[in-house]
């Protein structure tokens, strides 16, 4: 896709136009290449009934609010790019709520201004923390690394962690590990066993995720206790697959605060998303460490790792607390479809629009994706969409509202105009899309 192209659809990133079947493996976080196991089969996406506006995922400056006055902070989200999107001149395209996009930076997140740049990544000084070391065999059981392909690009590929639920392979990790992404494959590290996932359902606005495993069986879950009262001082240690390597690792620290709020804003967005409740983090976490278990001393699990400050000395984590995530999870289980929860995959007619102008009325097409309803309707690049079933559309915003009012498999009817001049109208059936 070029400078002047930006995806849209159900506000889901697209890629180039296609002249081959999307490829199924996604990855915005980052990781090596790990196989799939092949007597997996590809799942079908689960239809979701309403699509939700998406957060920002940026690295921004951010109001930290805490105890005794509010100060500022760089943060970043922890994901891990792959080392073919590390680049700083990868100007792949990322949304955000508002259904515009920017120039996705090197560790998967919004840069400000909507200009590329090297993105920094979040690391821990010796100064203020211990080094993290390999996890032991009894701190990885629970664990999941997770390897996402993104926006029908295999190029484009993102690393993160989560941890088990269920013995039959219910994962819980952020939203913003799996955001995006078109494939998602999951290491269950105590025994090295790769599956394919499939989202259960998201909530952008809490950054929960719930995933669950193709196949599985037998595992082994995490210990969750959202009843604990965590304290500034506490022992605490994480483990999560950091920077992206495949390999955990665990970070020792203490609670430097509780009860923290953060907003995370760009300059995509008019206003931030704010995270309430966090656990301040005094310990070495680094990208690639999203969505891993933060625990006590006893083992048990308090929060989901999920962010840090970058640019100083001194490292500050950030974990959402486990007893914020607990009901998220309750209502994804149960298949309640709100305002913020989206279950399964939003609806998708996969074009992505230009930003040029026209002379006819409507969204000009800048790329097609190969194998999705568009494709096979005739829609081309050059093209221009002007209704949406009997409703006139304008704006990119209104198109994706209309797609998003959807749900997977839903008939709708499309009419555009070619650029050769000529109107055409087709019925189309809406898939699955990237995740949420």
């Amino acid at each position: 896709m070029n400078e002047n192209e930006q995806p849209i659809e159900s506000d889901q990133p697209q890629g180039e136009q296609n002249t081959a079947t999307p490829p199924l493996d996604d990855a915005r976080h980052d990781a090596p290449t790990v196989a799939m196991t092949p007597a997996e089969p590809a799942p079908q996406p689960t239809p979701s009934r309403r699509r939700k506006p998406l957060i920002a995922i940026a690295i921004a400056t951010a109001a930290v609010v805490g105890i005794g006055g509010v100060g500022t902070a760089t943060v970043a989200l922890l994901t891990r790019p792959s080392t073919s999107a590390t680049s700083a001149t990868t100007t792949t395209p990322h949304r955000n709520a508002f259904g515009q996009f920017g120039p996705r930076s090197n560790d998967g997140g919004l840069v400000p201004g909507g200009t590329q740049s090297q993105g920094q990544l979040p690391g821990a000084s010796t100064s203020n923390v211990s080094a993290a070391t390999a996890s032991t065999a009894a701190q990885k059981v629970g664990v999941v690394t997770i390897k996402t392909t993104l926006d029908y690009d295999s190029s484009e590929q993102a690393a993160g962690t989560g941890m088990i639920l269920s013995s039959d392979g219910l994962i819980l990790t952020n939203n913003h590990v799996v955001e995006g992404s078109t494939s998602i494959s999951v290491t269950v590290e105590s025994t090295n066993k790769t599956y394919t996932a499939v989202v259960v359902g998201t909530d952008a606005t809490a950054d929960v995720a719930v995933l669950k495993l193709v196949g599985a069986s037998g595992l082994t879950p995490v210990t969750l206790n959202p009843d604990e009262k965590v304290a500034v001082g506490d022992a605490i240690h994480s483990v999560g697959n950091a920077e992206g390597t495949g390999d955990l690792v665990t970070a020792s620290g203490t609670v430097g605060a509780v009860d923290q709020s953060l907003t995370i804003s760009s300059d995509f967005s008019t206003k931030g998303e704010q995270l309430s409740g966090l656990i301040e983090l005094n310990s070495d976490v680094v990208s690639g460490d999203s969505g891993g278990p933060l625990l006590d001393k006893s083992g048990d699990v308090i929060g989901i790792v999920t962010a840090a400050s970058t640019g100083s000395a001194t490292v500050t984590g950030y974990a959402i607390n486990i007893a914020s995530v607990v009901k998220v999870v309750n209502d994804i289980e149960a298949g309640k479809d709100t305002s913020d929860i989206v279950i399964g995959y939003p609806a998708f007619l996969g074009v992505g629009i230009a930003t040029t102008t026209t002379t006819v009325a409507g969204v000009p097409v800048g790329s097609v994706f190969s194998g999705t309803p568009a494709a096979e309707a005739g829609i081309t690049a050059g093209s221009v969409i002007t209704r949406i079933n009997s409703t006139t559309v304008t704006a990119a915003s209104r198109l994706s509202s209309l797609i998003a009012a959807h749900s997977v498999g839903d008939k709708i009817s499309v009419t555009w105009t070619t650029p050769t001049g000529v109107s055409k109208t087709a019925t189309v059936t809406l898939v699955g899309g990237p995740a949420a």
